[in-house]
């Protein structure tokens, strides 16, 4: 009877870890710290989940509960997976399991975290690579909703917000569409009309939030933040006319917190992306190149060219499989690294620059005192996939279980063949 019972149990996700209540010491590893710098042979305390020391194993300080000696294994701030669907859409050929998106064209006021499930079992595989946190965001139509910011262990999705309601997704008009019955791509004839129908609610919008009178318009009422700072505006857009139009656009309204996604043509408009101080999330490094002309390596170097160039960026990876791809994130920094960018760089682009997009940079990112201990240890080089080997991890603190369903049917196969 007790095997019975155990039976539903096995291959479940783990279960959330609890507060952090013992200090920790990491000694005698190499630190990634996030912000461009190392320090080899190096410690790092924490308790209460902040940071409270960051320095040489040498100078390391005495009174904390547990003592972790780790020579030669690397020390990384937990990795930020943005514009993700994460715990959105588990199962593309169940409906039931598709939350990533809602009916309409323009939802400002369609929140992506209340529909955020905490208990997807994608979640767990991804901490599994160092992948800690991530930007929980809508898709689809002409404005998708809000994002929220969330750790990757909690019980629940209120349990699991860093920072609610981020910011407002747009999906920017496609200058050409796929004809599904010529087989085709061609001129989109509504372009015009798109973008004419997005600046008019957006400054319908900027109305209504100067003057608030007391019947409440959801739809406007969600966009306040962005007239008043207070959340961002996220834009996907990849050819240069998409992107120049829509930083107009954002100066026009009074729009300062624009963060421009997938950017593919950024590298034309790099005078002007620092000129605006616009960041970009690079979209999907080890995807195709849009155009029959274009380098083949194009989606690999771009990170690099803006690095060069000094855009702010950081890296997503919204594509096809866009959830179960997440726990490939450290691996597409690793191809930037291949193709010119810096190793520091790219350890950046995937912790510290996307909090400072995100603007959460005060409080995570980073390995530095006074910030939440979100980190993790690796064996080897997190950015290379034969050597990516996550032993520990902590968020804010927090012990984490890194057992996941695949590493469960990997024990369970590993046996079967072993008998």
């Amino acid at each position: 009877m007790f095997l019975l019972f155990l039976a539903p149990m096995i291959g479940q996700n783990p279960i959330p870890a609890e507060e952090q209540s013992r200090s920790f010491l990491i000694k005698e590893v190499t630190i990634h710290i996030g912000n461009g710098k190392e320090i080899q042979d190096g410690a790092v305390g924490f308790r209460d989940g902040k940071i409270d020391f960051v320095g040489s194993s040498a100078l390391s300080p005495s009174g904390y509960d547990e003592v972790l000696n780790e020579k030669g294994k690397h020390l990384y701030p937990g990795f930020i997976a943005v514009n993700s669907t994460l715990g959105l859409r588990e199962i593309g050929a169940v409906r039931a399991s598709r939350d990533q998106q809602e009916t309409g064209s323009v939802n400002p006021h369609v929140r992506s975290i209340i529909a955020y499930n905490t208990d997807s079992r994608i979640t767990p595989t991804v901490r599994s690579n160092g992948v800690l946190m991530g930007q929980i965001a809508p898709q689809g139509g002409l404005i998708s909703g809000s994002s929220s910011i969330v750790t990757f262990d909690a019980w629940n999705w209120e349990d699991s917000v860093y920072e609610l309601d981020d910011g407002i997704h747009i999906q920017w008009p496609s200058l050409r569409k796929w004809n599904w019955e010529a087989r085709k791509r061609e001129k989109n004839k509504d372009y015009d009309k798109e973008v004419a129908s997005l600046k008019e609610f957006l400054t319908r919008s900027r109305a209504y939030c100067r003057v608030r009178d007391k019947e409440i318009q959801l739809r406007e009422e969600a966009c306040c933040g962005l007239f008043q700072e207070d959340k961002r505006l996220y834009v996907r857009a990849n050819q240069a006319n998409q992107m120049i139009s829509a930083i107009n656009m954002a100066q026009d309204l009074g729009i300062d917190n624009l963060v421009i996604v997938g950017g593919y043509d950024a590298h034309l408009i790099t005078d002007l992306l620092k000129e605006r101080k616009v960041a970009i999330m690079i979209s999907s490094v080890h995807g195709l190149p849009a155009r029959p002309d274009d380098d083949i390596d194009h989606n690999f170097k771009l990170a690099s060219i803006l690095s060069e160039a000094g855009v702010l960026f950081c890296l997503e990876n919204t594509r096809r499989m866009t959830e179960m791809n997440t726990m490939n994130l450290p691996f597409h920094a690793g191809t930037c690294i291949a193709y010119g960018l810096d190793k520091r760089e790219a350890i950046s682009a995937i912790t510290l620059n996307t909090a400072k997009i995100l603007g959460i940079e005060e409080r995570c990112g980073s390995i530095e005192i006074g910030k939440d201990a979100t980190l993790f240890l690796s064996e080897g080089d997190a950015l290379d996939m034969r050597t990516n080997n996550v032993t520990r991890a902590f968020i804010q603190g927090r012990d984490l279980d890194l057992d996941n369903h695949q590493k469960f049917l990997y024990r369970k196969f590993r046996d079967k063949y072993a008998q």
